[in-house]
């Protein structure tokens, strides 16, 4: 039986995908858009800044009457905890967000136990919580305000642990996907692959950024190195959704067919049966 952490992030299949692939990529552009736009840097916008108590008000509104009181009580008992007890409600906190599968307020909560008790790990930690934060939020102010969370916390880990691939990897993610200048971000993804060919996270990325830049052929090489490995319904939907824009109708209907078995999601099944009868007709 699925518990209600996995029913959450089961039940967001679709969603989550629609987020990834209509993420703003800030100066990633089409090869036919020509050299004057490849070359042109956007201006950084400001970005705006949250406290916890914002982000967990927001998050709290997608929660039931009794798992709200549950979290209310928590911090509750943290705003009243003296120092050397707010440590461990504050890690009471983020796990208790992060089985709620709302990572916003659980990376803040990480964060500060991070900056209380550094350490590789727990910046990594951080880092990564961010990132799956801003991959997953619609919210355009917020977006780039857990970008540069997450930048923070990935530079954190390196002052302690340099060069590692997990750090090169979030940083290269968020570097494309917040940043004036995305090419910063690509050129550490590739230096991922380039030691590690197999890697993962890199290639499912560095696929993803591909597709939104029009590179259909390339991005179908990165998902295929990832299905090898860790068959997944994202990387199935993502190789489906580049066949078709290939114009392979039959290789992104057995994809998309893929993706359906996997995701085992009713949403994701009636995606995909109205993906079959487009690419059918």
């Amino acid at each position: 039986m699925l518990n209600r952490k996995q029913i959450i992030v089961v039940g967001s299949t679709v969603v989550l995908m629609g987020l990834m692939l209509s993420m703003d990529i800030q100066g990633l552009v089409k090869p036919n858009e020509g050299k004057e736009a490849a070359s042109a840097t956007p201006a950084a916008a400001p970005v705006k800044s949250f406290s916890v108590e914002e982000v967990s008000e927001v998050s709290k509104q997608q929660l039931t009457a009794n798992l709200k009181k549950q979290v209310s009580d928590l911090e509750a008992a943290l705003k009243n905890a003296s120092e050397t007890e707010k440590i461990e409600f504050q890690k009471q906190l983020a796990q208790q967000w992060d089985d709620l599968s709302q990572p916003a307020p659980a990376a803040f909560y990480y964060e500060l136990i991070a900056q209380k008790a550094p350490g590789y790990t727990p910046w990594l930690k951080t880092g990564d919580k961010f990132t799956e934060a801003y991959q997953q939020t619609a919210d355009t102010l917020m977006q780039p305000a857990l970008v540069q969370k997450a930048i923070n916390a990935y530079r954190q880990a390196d002052k302690l642990q340099p060069n590692t691939p997990e750090v090169k990897t979030g940083l290269g993610i968020a570097y494309v996907t917040g940043t004036p200048n995305p090419m910063q971000g690509i050129q550490l993804l590739l230096e991922v692959v380039k030691d590690d060919p197999e890697n993962l996270k890199a290639n499912l990325n560095l696929g993803l950024f591909s597709m939104k830049s029009g590179q259909f052929d390339k991005a179908v090489e990165r998902f295929k190195t990832v299905i090898a490995q860790a068959p997944s319904a994202e990387a199935w939907f993502y190789l489906a959704s580049s066949y078709e824009n290939m114009g392979m109708k039959p290789e992104a209907i057995g994809a998309y067919l893929k993706t359906k078995e996997i995701a085992a999601d009713p949403n994701m099944s009636q995606f995909v049966d109205r993906k079959m009868n487009e690419l059918s007709n």
